[in-house]
């Protein structure tokens, strides 16, 4: 089937399966921040934005985005940048394999929620596995990510 949706902010037309993923679609169009750890939804490394909203794609059917706006951590260098520095700063960064689905949750929870508690964070990240880590590193950068918005010194 063809499919048309905006992707990263350009039109673009893309063949799929009938039973394919939005996952499978982003990869084959050669978009590498997006990656599969679980195939069950529940790593959150496939995470991309679907009209604004975080979704995984790995659960979204490809035929769902016809004409809907998605958009990858290849459309957000400027805010992925700052987001990274904030993370980078706090020792968050690992293996950094987990790191692009996080941000992008990260970067859903700025719009949603920029003021959100540490338990707020918890809750909404919950389901961004990251194998390396305890967590700790990424709050702390999370917190900073979401201070800095606000013009607050971490």
């Amino acid at each position: 089937m063809t499919i048309e949706f905006t992707l990263n902010g350009r039109r673009v037309t893309a063949q799929a399966d009938a039973d394919a993923s939005l996952y499978q679609v982003l990869r084959a169009l050669h978009i590498a921040s997006v990656k599969c750890g679980c195939e069950t939804a529940n790593c959150g490394l496939c995470t991309v934005h679907m009209d604004g909203r975080a979704v995984l794609s790995c659960s979204v059917p490809a035929a769902r985005v016809q004409e809907h706006d998605i958009v990858t951590l290849e459309g957000l260098q400027e805010e992925a940048k700052a987001l990274g520095g904030c993370l980078a700063d706090e020792g968050a960064e690992q293996c950094g394999f987990c790191v692009p689905g996080l941000m992008m949750n990260v970067l859903a929870l700025a719009r949603e929620n920029p003021d959100a508690t540490d338990a707020e964070i918890d809750a909404y990240l919950a389901g961004n596995l990251c194998r390396c880590s305890g967590y700790m590193g990424q709050r702390r950068g999370i917190r900073r990510y979401l201070d800095s918005l606000k013009g607050v010194r971490a």
